[in-house]
């Protein structure tokens, strides 16, 4: 059975390879080569990707990954596509399932959302509700370096507390673009924000995410 983080991967890779090597994207100072080289260390390199989240590492990971982005770029588009090799814990359906249908969907959107003529993408409200769920159980970590409260809230009424705290802004928007927005992708993010005016600007600039 296919997963939400199985077509998203295909459609990372179907995008990254249609876009091309030298094409812009959200993540500050990458071209879609140097996202699809993070894409493959993350999940084949697990030596390296550690320096994701731990700055002693960080000085190995950008080495293990200008390694990568030297590479031909159909090959990092090939080994996004096939997917991590057998040993790997992103090859456990669960563990790709849980880690990755948000990282992929957020990274197909930098690639998008870098375009000048990029549209709307229509999200299935299966994977909407996915991604709410997601939202649901990251909302205090990703939001935790909000200067402001932050409350998230669905177009039906749902809500989930990102950071506690006041002033409080209130965030409106369909669950992926929710999650852009907590991502740090607030610049892009179709979203509302309802709050005092100031708390509204703190929280545009603010650098959330992991």
């Amino acid at each position: 059975m296919s997963t939400h983080a199985k077509r998203e991967r295909l459609l990372l890779a179907d995008l990254l390879e249609s876009a091309g090597p030298d094409a812009p994207t959200l993540c500050e100072g990458w071209t879609t080569r140097d996202l699809a080289a993070h894409v493959v260390v993350r999940e084949r390199r697990a030596d390296a990707a550690g320096g994701l989240l731990i700055k002693p590492l960080a000085s190995r990971l950008r080495r293990v990954q200008g390694e990568y982005a030297a590479k031909p770029y159909e090959e990092l588009i090939r080994l996004i596509r096939t997917g991590p090799p057998r040993l790997s814990p992103y090859a456990l359906k669960q563990i790709d399932e849980a880690a990755n249908t948000v990282e992929f969907f957020v990274h197909t959107e930098d690639v998008r959302r870098a375009q000048p003529d990029w549209t709307p993408r229509e999200v299935s409200s299966v994977l909407a509700d996915a991604l709410w769920t997601r939202i649901e159980r990251m909302a205090r970590v990703l939001g935790r370096k909000a200067p402001v409260g932050v409350v998230l809230r669905r177009p039906d009424g749902q809500t989930a507390v990102a950071h506690r705290g006041t002033p409080v802004v209130t965030v409106t928007g369909e669950p992926g673009e929710l999650t852009l927005f907590l991502y740090g992708r607030q610049g892009t993010a179709d979203v509302k924000l309802d709050g005092d005016k100031e708390a509204v600007a703190r929280l545009q600039e603010a650098k959330l995410g992991l």
